[in-house]
């Protein structure tokens, strides 16, 4: 079983030079550490706030930003792990508002994704859609119970579903 998750990501942005310092600065308030490539093979500024795990910017070959739809092929967002609640409002207030960074959403828990999710949705200056995110390992009863009533009132809708959403919407992958 692999508890690592991914390794690494990479994001093509335009305006590097120009960038570079928006994501020196989001991600510095999150807590993340950066190394460069220096130019050895290729241009990239990581960031990583756990061993083995990057996010790498890259400038790209045009200078055009990214026109983002949610429904066109690619990349249709990135979400960051929250320590907590606390920690996406102050985000948002003393980040993302101070930055004038285009907000999708603010802040709000999004009960039909898990029990006590909450996240905040924005865009980059690239473009790029991104979340910061958080849901609790032990989510309280009634985060659960909000949870499991909204997708009891999705399971309504749909006769053909024999259990709960959660249950079918688990899928079987192949192994080796």
């Amino acid at each position: 079983m692999r508890f690592r998750g991914v390794h690494h990501v990479e994001l093509n942005v335009p305006n590097y030079e120009r960038n570079i310092p928006f994501y020196d600065r989001m991600f510095g308030w999150l807590g993340f550490s950066s190394f460069e490539t220096l130019g050895i093979e290729y241009v990239s500024a990581y960031y990583f706030a756990f061993p083995h795990s990057y996010i790498g910017i890259q400038p790209a070959k045009t200078e055009e930003p990214l026109n983002f739809d949610q429904w066109a092929t690619g990349i249709n967002h990135v979400a960051l792990h929250a320590k907590n609640r606390k920690e996406i409002d102050r985000f948002y207030k003393e980040f993302l508002l101070k930055e004038s960074v285009k907000i999708i959403d603010p802040p709000e828990e999004y009960s039909i994704y898990a029990p006590g999710y909450y996240a905040v949705f924005f865009f980059d200056p690239s473009g790029i859609k991104w979340e910061l995110a958080h849901f609790p390992l032990i989510p309280s009863p009634w985060a659960i119970y909000r949870w499991y009533k909204l997708l009891s009132q999705e399971r309504n809708k749909h006769p053909e579903w024999k259990r709960h959403p959660f249950f079918e919407g688990m899928r079987k992958l192949p192994r080796r």
